[in-house]
């Protein structure tokens, strides 16, 4: 059974998670001896924050993208020469044959700039091939292993950059997946502990309170901070 995708069970950015779990880890130092209360000892805080660490060193996406966008580069050059190097041969094929005949439709260049990536390593091996099969008859337009050799060695390059190109690919899938695992367990664990902290403060003081609250957005922030200073100047008219 194919494992399904995991989904972010949170709705701001990586970094922010990070801080808000660490400035949690903080406040929950402070109140260490509240917490233990509760069965969330120091060690627990320990572990946590031991997560945050492994959490912050893993790559980010733009890291792997930009090694991604590094050998698809590489994959489009070695491309561009396989290209040539076929076209090269073509020219000489195209002297002795006409474009329209079986001879040189066997070739099957006829699309290639338009090949997707897997037909030009298709194309790659089977122009070597044919000609070889006919490089008697195309000596005389300068045919020979040379010519053949520049394309069976510009063909295993650009297989070569395609498969180095889909292991990036591939790596920044299990990268992505793994970073979001992750960071639902940042969550998760986040969650519990301002929780705790939340039921400690609840009645005894305002501003601790709020301390383990989970802002998903700066505008959540701003709205928090409008309804306190509302609340202070009732306080204050009282």
């Amino acid at each position: 059974m194919k494992k399904q995708a995991s989904h972010r069970q949170y709705n701001f950015p990586d970094a922010d998670l990070y801080v808000q779990c660490m400035d949690r880890i903080r406040f929950a130092h402070r109140d260490i001896e509240e917490f233990k209360k509760y069965g969330y000892d120091l060690e627990r805080l320990k572990g946590f924050n031991s997560l945050c660490d492994k959490f912050r060193n893993l790559p980010d996406d733009d890291e792997l993208v930009g090694d991604q966008m590094i050998t698809t580069d590489k994959k489009y050059e070695a491309a561009e020469k396989l290209k040539t190097a076929i076209r090269s041969l073509m020219t000489r094929v195209a002297m002795k044959y006409n474009n329209r005949t079986g001879r040189y439709r066997k070739f099957g260049t006829a699309k290639l700039g338009d090949m997707t990536d897997a037909q030009l390593v298709f194309c790659g091996r089977r122009v070597t091939r044919v000609a070889r099969q006919q490089i008697d008859f195309l000596a005389d337009v300068g045919v020979n292993e040379n010519v053949l050799r520049r394309i069976t060695e510009a063909a295993q390059n650009f297989e070569r950059a395609l498969n180095i190109q889909q292991d990036k690919v591939a790596d920044r899938d299990i990268a992505v997946e793994r970073r979001v695992e992750q960071g639902n367990k940042l969550y998760q664990e986040l969650i519990v502990l301002c929780n705790i902290g939340k039921d400690i403060w609840a009645e005894r003081d305002l501003t601790k309170y709020e301390q383990y609250t989970i802002y998903e957005s700066n505008n959540d922030q701003k709205i928090a901070r409008k309804m306190k200073l509302a609340q202070e100047k009732e306080t204050n008219k009282e």
